[in-house]
């Protein structure tokens, strides 16, 4: 019984300390959120540019998840999402490099596919997007500016270098941990049924 307690209280403070490094590294994800809205822009303004790179994506997707049932597409989109949270700590440790070009090519998807749907079936086709978007949107960028923050620790004074990454590098996997995959599971769920229904 008290074992449990102290995993309890062990989890809620890992819980805390995530939130509020969430809090602390809120200018970074703001960053990732602004270069999201600003390449969602460019991908609907060029969209005509970008429309042999991206179908070539989208086809490929469909390729991959043609044939799946509810749950192996659940899966699927949980683990192509948890992924790019992942990869985005890990390979931000290159001045934050990945990250923003995943946040920028990501922005771009979305500006392009935004407005193909609009002009296919208007814009209450957006509503598709908007349930599961809530969980997954947050969470994706959360994980974007953490890799930034960490990214950025090469530009810092080298006698605080080192302690300030193995900080951060702890509390951005301990935030995926706590917050990004359970809002991920919830994103892939809600997706993954919505597809199923619409089908």
């Amino acid at each position: 019984m008290k074992k449990q307690k102290e995993k309890g209280l062990s989890l809620k403070t890992q819980f805390k300390e995530a939130w509020s490094y969430i809090k602390e590294s809120r200018g970074y994800i703001f960053i990732a959120v602004a270069l999201f809205i600003l390449s969602s822009i460019v991908g609907a303004v060029f969209q005509e540019a970008f429309a042999p790179m991206i179908n070539e994506i989208l086809k490929n997707l469909i390729d991959k998840t043609s044939g799946l049932n509810t749950p192996e597409m659940i899966f699927f989109i949980l683990q192509n999402n948890a992924q790019s949270a992942f990869l985005s700590i890990f390979f931000g440790m290159i001045f934050g490099i990945f990250p923003i070009i995943s946040t920028v090519t990501n922005g771009v998807v979305v500006g392009y596919v935004l407005v193909k749907a609009t002009e296919i079936a208007g814009i209450s086709s957006w509503w598709r997007i908007l349930p599961h978007g809530i969980f997954e949107l947050p969470a994706i960028f959360i994980s974007f500016g953490l890799g930034i923050k960490l990214g950025f620790t090469l530009f810092l004074k080298r006698e605080a270098r080192t302690k300030e990454f193995k900080k951060r590098f702890y509390n951005s996997m301990n935030t995926i941990l706590m917050i990004i995959i359970p809002l991920l599971i919830i994103a892939a769920i809600i997706e993954g049924v919505l597809i199923g229904f619409l089908e």
